[in-house]
C-alpha cells in the first residue's frame, strides 16, 4: 500500500500527498531528496517495514513510500505513471527551473491522489497491469537502509514519532483497562451488597422462626 507520494525538483517538493498517520515519513523523504545525486537513478531505501522508492530523471524526482508487502514492482510502476502524467501536464523545462515557484504545480495534487487511490484500490486493474508490464529491470534496483543517510538527530526524530504513536496507543489501552477494572469493582460491590442484604434477611427470618 502506498502511503506517501511526491514529485520534487531536487530537494524542493512540487506536489505531494500522504495520509495523516504517516506524516513522519515526510521528514525522512525530505532528507532522502537532499541526498539524491543529480544523475538519473532508481533506488529503494528500507526503514522498518517500509520502503522509500524513488526515480530521479532529468532534474525531477518521483518518490513513493509503501509497505514491504507491496513489493517493488507496483510502486515503481506507480512512479512511472506519475512521471508520465506530470510531464504530460507540465513542461519539463519549466519544472526544473528554480525560478518557477512550487505553487505552479499545486494542481497536480489531485492527479497524484487519484493515482495513489487507483494503485492501492485495484492493483489488478488493466491500467496498473499495463504499467507493471512496461516496467523492466526492477530486480536490478538496489535497496539500502534509510538509516545510512539519516543523521543521528533525524533517526531519533523518526523513532520518537513512532514512540509517540505507540505511547498514544498504550495510553488508550490503559484507559480502557482502568474503565474495565472500575466496572468490575462496581459489579463486585453490588454482588457483595446483595449478598449482605440476603444474609440479613435470612437472619431476620430465622430469628422470627425461633423466637416463637
Amino acid at each position: 500500500m502506498i502511503v506517501l507520494a511526491l514529485v520534487a525538483r531536487g530537494s524542493e517538493i512540487l506536489a505531494q500527498v500522504h495520509d495523516d498517520e504517516h506524516q513522519r515519513f515526510l521528514t525522512a523523504a525530505e532528507t532522502i531528496l537532499s541526498r539524491i545525486p543529480p544523475n538519473s537513478s532508481k533506488l529503494s531505501y528500507a526503514f522498518e517495514d517500509w520502503l522509500f522508492h524513488y526515480v530521479s530523471h532529468d532534474g525531477l524526482v518521483y518518490l513513493a513510500v509503501a509497505d514491504t508487502e507491496t513489493g517493488r514492482r507496483m510502486p515503481f510502476a506507480f512512479l512511472s505513471e506519475v512521471q508520465k502524467k506530470f510531464l504530460a501536464t507540465f513542461d519539463r523545462g519549466l519544472a526544473v527551473q528554480p525560478s518557477t515557484p512550487a505553487e505552479t504545480f499545486e494542481s497536480f495534487h489531485g492527479t497524484l491522489a487519484a493515482l495513489v487511490d487507483q494503485f492501492n484500490r485495484d492493483p489488478d486493474a488493466d491500467p496498473v497491469k499495463a504499467a507493471k508490464a512496461e516496467l523492466a529491470g526492477v530486480k536490478d534496483i538496489m535497496t539500502q537502509n534509510v538509516e545510512q543517510i539519516l543523521s543521528r538527530g533525524e533517526r531519533i526524530e523518526l523513532l520518537m514519532d513512532r514512540t509517540d504513536m505507540a505511547a498514544n496507543q498504550s495510553m488508550a489501552f490503559r484507559r480502557r483497562a482502568v474503565g474495565l477494572r472500575r466496572q468490575m469493582w462496581w459489579k463486585n460491590v453490588k454482588i457483595m451488597a446483595l449478598a449482605g442484604v440476603c444474609a440479613v434477611t435470612l437472619m431476620f427470618i430465622l430469628f422470627a422462626m425461633f423466637s416463637h
